[in-house]
């Protein structure tokens, strides 16, 4: 676990599951003082429509619960606006646009990092910790900081927080990150903290009865069109009731089947004409893709080096080189911040909106958004 010197003020980022409980209760056990923050981030006032897992009410009361149980004082933080602009309004765009979103991503490093920092200072405390299954070090040769997959591989979360910038970084602790999920339930047993055995979360939270296409068609009617279902040859298969409803890789639900009886899947998304182009799997494949608003954790990632790439978050990291192309220069996470990723191997259902994330071992170096 990253380690800071005793009896600092720490901000912990509480969601009211185990990991964030656990990364809480572990900083005060080393003798720091913890300051417990929750974020209320959208209306869950309508008793007939049920929400996500994460970041619930009930959520937040476990969270309080837990915070009373490891004796840290705990504040509720309404974000409904932040989270409605920076989270909320760019999944519903990237849907439009055709494009799959990750909002996970958006929320760690534009909401969570960004706002709780600067709610932080105003608590005077220097660290920002949450309960993300990541590490981060300082790399003397480069002085910079850096990013590292947690332990535990299966639950490793540093995809979602490849655009946390060096200042970020610099604030950022991970205290469960050195540690298996296991173990980390079993310290909250011995805690007999509320939330020990709570499940982890799944599904997005703010998507009322988990249907992301009737709250993408209530934001956004224009992405509701409908269109037609075409083959690569432009053969018309069928017709659909909307773009916001087809992800790239996409199989099951596309109403319509190949004259030869071949599995077909999404392989391209065309707003403009809403149209949904469909083939065979084969045509998923592809060994280059480039990506937009990249984050060069390693300022030497620049420059073309071998890498592994990841393109979703249970994707298998895969061989390839990365190099920055147009605007070499361009601020870091800006969108002139371009890269060109050239895999070894064909790629199933690169997916545009979805984040590109380039590893050199278990540090990240750098990533993106898939264009």
């Amino acid at each position: 676990m990253t380690r800071v010197d005793p009896s600092r003020r720490i901000v912990v980022a509480m969601s009211g599951g185990v990991d964030s409980s656990v990364a809480a209760a572990l900083l005060a056990e080393q003798g720091h003082d913890v300051i417990g923050l929750s974020m209320q981030l959208y209306d869950q006032s309508d008793p007939t429509r049920s929400f996500g897992s994460c970041c619930s009410l009930d959520d937040l009361h476990d969270a309080r619960r837990v915070a009373a149980v490891i004796d840290i004082p705990h504040y509720i933080m309404n974000f409904e606006k932040q989270f409605d602009a920076q989270v909320v309004d760019n999944f519903v765009k990237e849907y439009a646009a055709g494009r799959t979103p990750l909002p996970c991503a958006h929320c760690n490093s534009d909401l969570k990092f960004a706002t709780l920092a600067d709610r932080a200072t105003g608590l005077g405390a220097e660290f920002v910790a949450t309960g993300h299954y990541a590490r981060v070090d300082y790399d003397d040769a480069t002085r910079r900081y850096r990013l590292r997959r947690g332990v535990d591989r299966a639950k490793d979360q540093s995809y979602f927080l490849f655009s946390l910038s060096q200042a970020q970084l610099a604030r950022a602790i991970f205290p469960v990150g050195d540690l298996p999920k296991e173990d980390v339930r079993d310290y909250a047993r011995r805690l007999r903290l509320p939330v020990a055995d709570n499940p982890d979360s799944q599904e997005i939270c703010f998507i009322p009865d988990v249907d992301s296409a009737s709250f993408v068609k209530q934001r956004a009617p224009e992405a509701a069109l409908p269109g037609e279902v075409v083959d690569e040859a432009g053969h018309v298969l069928g017709g659909h009731e909307g773009i916001h409803r087809f992800t790239v890789g996409q199989r099951r639900g596309l109403g319509v089947s190949s004259p030869t009886g071949a599995p077909l899947y999404v392989i391209a998304l065309r707003p403009a004409a809403a149209t949904v182009v469909v083939g065979p799997k084969a045509s998923l494949e592809r060994t280059t893709l480039t990506a937009s608003s990249v984050n060069w954790i390693d300022a030497q990632a620049r420059v073309s080096r071998r890498i592994t790439a990841q393109i979703r978050h249970r994707h298998q990291a895969a061989p390839a080189s990365v190099c920055a192309i147009g605007d070499v220069s361009a601020a870091e996470g800006t969108p002139a911040s371009r890269a060109e990723v050239i895999f070894d191997e064909p790629q199933i259902a690169i997916t545009p909106g979805q984040a590109v994330v380039f590893y050199d071992g278990d540090a990240v170096v750098g990533g993106g958004w898939i264009d």
